[in-house]
């Protein structure tokens, strides 16, 4: 399709922050995971500093990774793409400003209380609730910017990576406040100790099943939803082809939003939870496996008469072995929701190789690629500095996930045997200590992986690094784009 030469100037200096953002924070959220394999292996790494043990510096880890360099990187792809797509300018730019310098205030925060221990103890929601009321205050900012951007565009038609991104700004949003409800210690006379302690507005297993309501639905909109309106903009872009079935994507988006949320009690299994809750989840679990597909297939089939692309374009291979990955994880995770697998699987480390093959696999490999295409753009340059780097940082980034996954998968393979093995009379055959120490050779294996794709992220700043200096940035486009 040929552009449309209407003359818009688009608010890109936000997303040029948000974009070299996303590659410092994925570095430091790498890092701190590349240390935290290392303390499992050798745990004395931690030198008995408390802020040093992995139990400190494990949610440090995912916050980074998932909501610094995550967060950061659907901040400047979705106001990017709202852009184009609707042919208009970001809604409130000033305000867009302020969802930047807030985002990175939450994000230091969140770093530098973590490991000083002031945290709910909530998976993937760990943050304590002043900074809890911070995400919500910039959270509801993004959601002016972004749907005030559509409602001003200036084409009827919405494109389908906006549902998306539009679909994980409301449903995190809901999530976020529902879970991080909290009732503050008030002490007298002690008023950073009531600012620093809380509990759940929940109670027993009513607190799990909100948790991982939460839990599983970050997942399902933060890391799926979001990333799939990245793809949704940057493949058919990359490719140069329209998106292989408009039509797939209408009901990959309605089947993905309406089942994701019952999804979340398969985490609880064999618990407390009422069994037929358990069921249920179990059941929509299996039933996302269509979707999820759907999309996958959609993606992948837009290079169809375009396959040769993927020999001399390194970006794409990013794109679309990201949505093998993606596919790969909406399989396993479905059949490891069923109840005899999950007997086998749940809390051994083959449940880390499934977080990690989505996490690397999809997550960050859908955005090293849209990063990738989006820096030449927003910083006015032809094309990135180096492709040769470009194809380095793909295979390592490839290799240390295949070696990731492989390592954890062995592991909690061999866990689940050992901790189900019993003798003739009923005692078991190993103590879960002989688990661990069976499991040290893995663990080494794990490291070697992380510190192979973190190196390809050390490839990825040195390249994003000489794209933005060779020399001043151009203005900022004034030609609106035809709908990609």
């Amino acid at each position: 399709m040929s552009p449309v030469q209407t003359m818009v100037r688009y608010e890109d200096a936000v997303i040029r922050k948000f974009t070299a953002m996303t590659v410092v924070w994925g570095i430091v959220g790498m890092l701190v995971g590349v240390w935290i394999a290392a303390e499992m292996a050798w745990p004395q790494l931690n030198m008995n500093i408390p802020w040093l043990t992995f139990s400190r510096l494990r949610p440090l880890h995912t916050n980074a990774v998932i909501f610094a360099f995550g967060g950061s990187a659907l901040f400047a792809t979705s106001y990017w793409c709202a852009q184009r797509t609707c042919r208009t300018a970001l809604f409130m730019p000033k305000l867009a400003e302020f969802t930047f310098w807030g985002w990175q205030a939450v994000i230091v925060a969140a770093a530098l209380t973590l490991p000083f221990g002031y945290t709910q103890g909530k998976e993937y929601a760990e943050l304590e609730w002043p900074i809890d009321i911070m995400i919500a205050v910039v959270w509801v900012a993004y959601a002016v910017v972004f749907f005030g951007t559509i409602a001003k565009r200036t084409v009827s038609h919405i494109y389908v990576a906006n549902w998306f991104f539009g679909a994980y700004i409301l449903a995190v949003a809901l999530l976020h406040i529902v879970n991080s409800a909290a009732v503050p210690i008030v002490w007298a006379g002690h008023p950073w100790f009531t600012l620093t302690h809380s509990y759940s507005a929940y109670g027993g297993a009513t607190d799990a099943m909100v948790q991982w309501w939460y839990g599983h639905n970050a997942v399902g909109f933060f890391l799926t939803a979001g990333f799939l309106g990245m793809m949704y903009y940057f493949v058919p872009k990359q490719a140069g082809r329209p998106i292989y079935s408009y039509r797939l994507s209408v009901v990959h988006f309605w089947a993905l939003i309406a089942i994701y949320m019952w999804a979340g009690p398969h985490h609880l299994m064999y618990t407390a939870l009422p069994d037929w809750v358990q069921s249920l989840g179990m059941v929509f679990s299996l039933i996302l496996l269509a979707p999820s597909w759907g999309g996958m297939i959609n993606g992948i089939m837009t290079l169809s008469g375009a396959w040769h692309k993927l020999r001399e374009d390194p970006i794409l291979k990013f794109l679309i072995v990201s949505l093998s990955f993606y596919g790969m994880s909406t399989f396993e995770g479905p059949m490891m929701s069923i109840k005899t697998v999950n007997a086998l699987t749940h809390y051994t480390d083959w449940v880390i190789g499934h977080v990690h093959s989505g996490a690397l696999g999809w997550v960050a490999m859908i955005t090293i690629g849209s990063i990738y295409a989006l820096v030449p753009a927003a910083f006015g340059k032809p094309a990135m500095y180096s492709v040769k780097a470009i194809n380095l940082h793909f295979w390592l980034a490839t290799l240390g996930t295949v070696l990731y996954i492989t390592a954890m998968w062995s592991a909690g393979l061999m866990q689940g045997l050992m901790w189900r093995a019993t003798q003739p009379d009923g005692t078991l055959t190993y103590s879960f200590i002989e688990s661990v120490a069976a499991s040290h050779p893995f663990y080494i294996a794990r490291l070697l992986g992380g510190l192979t794709f973190f190196s390809g992220m050390l490839v990825m700043a040195w390249n994003v690094w000489r794209t933005i200096a060779g020399s001043a940035p151009k203005a900022a486009p004034v030609v609106a784009e035809a709908q990609a």
